[in-house]
């Protein structure tokens, strides 16, 4: 990772925010990526600046950014050019973009979207696989402590968790349902099941740095059913018309503009590719969080520890270039 961190600081300092780097070998044009200001956001903005300069030779601009001022510039004024983590979800205004092909969707970044669920420890299902599924858990409550961790109030997943509890019928099959304060405590307290080797059962989101740390098994609380999941989400839904449905998945998007992929298409391939893992994004989250770590230090450990992966998203003259660093 230090060899890689080194190729960073002689590349001018090429993956630092609002800095454009020197132009390699002229086969790649101007380009503009958005960096959302969160960890992942950043990282994975630095991990494509890395490849797109060193690999396709671009002049590289970096924007900070966030979901709803990334939007709002692609539909104002088309940039930038690409912009890696949209939650589309919290844009509603992409979908019309990218009705009128003004924005293409290259790919999933987060190749499982934003995950929600409720969760067990992957040691206690390894021990008991029954609990891989709610009718298990249903039917042993002690083997996970007879308790259901709920999301705070004033989160969505709470009304939708408050709806499913009656659907199951948690509390009268013998699992007390606890609400938690804050997102923070309800992390913490997986953490204290693992350090006191205790059974955990609740609802969680990923990818965190918490499922990075902690290995946790989604439980099977039924197929998924957008319409019916719909109705769960609203705090005034008729008791008679909630029901089974797990947690569709929240598409995460690397978006660029339909300009942008017709100028540059090697780019734009490579862009289509770039998908991480969920269990990686988790995995480098909780490193980022231990170590403290920057965007360029973050994107070495990727580079580093999930290699062939970068390189299986480039072209064969790009991996050359890039293998002759990493």
């Amino acid at each position: 990772m230090k060899r890689i961190l080194s190729v960073f600081g002689v590349a001018a300092a090429a993956l630092s925010f609002n800095v454009s780097v020197a132009q390699a070998d002229g086969h790649c044009g101007d380009v503009s990526i958005g960096a959302m200001g969160w960890a992942s956001g950043e990282a994975f903005t630095a991990v494509a600046t890395f490849v797109l300069q060193e690999g396709y030779g671009c002049t590289v601009k970096v924007v900070p950014t966030d979901t709803i001022p990334a939007v709002t510039s692609l539909a104002e004024n088309g940039q930038p050019d690409i912009v890696p983590e949209v939650w589309r979800n919290s844009a509603p205004v992409y979908g019309e973009l990218e009705s009128a092909g003004k924005v293409i969707t290259a790919s999933d970044i987060f190749a499982n979207g934003g995950e929600e669920g409720w969760w067990v420890p992957t040691w206690l299902v390894e021990k008991h696989p029954e609990l891989a599924t709610i009718d298990g858990i249903l039917a042993n409550p002690d083997k996970v402590g007879g308790m259901f961790h709920n999301c705070p109030v004033g989160w969505g997943c709470r009304v939708v968790n408050d709806n499913l509890k009656v659907v199951h019928q948690l509390e009268a099959n013998g699992i007390e349902v606890f609400d938690h304060g804050s997102g923070a405590n309800l992390g913490a307290s997986i953490a204290s099941a693992f350090a006191d080797n205790e059974p955990w059962f609740g609802y969680y989101w990923g990818p965190t740095a918490v499922l990075g740390k902690y290995k946790m098994t989604k439980v099977d609380i039924g197929a998924i059913k957008p319409d019916q999941h719909a109705i769960n989400q609203k705090a005034d839904a008729d008791p008679a018309k909630i029901g089974v449905s797990g947690f569709p998945s929240a598409p995460v998007l690397n978006a660029m503009t339909a300009d942008f992929a017709a100028r540059e298409p090697a780019v734009a391939e490579f862009i289509k590719n770039m998908s991480y893992p969920n269990d990686v994004v988790s995995t480098m989250l909780y490193w980022a969080e231990e170590n403290g770590a920057s965007a360029d230090e973050v994107a070495a450990w990727v580079l580093t520890n999930h290699r062939d992966m970068v390189l299986s998203w480039v072209n064969d003259n790009a991996r050359k270039k890039l293998e002759a660093l990493l």
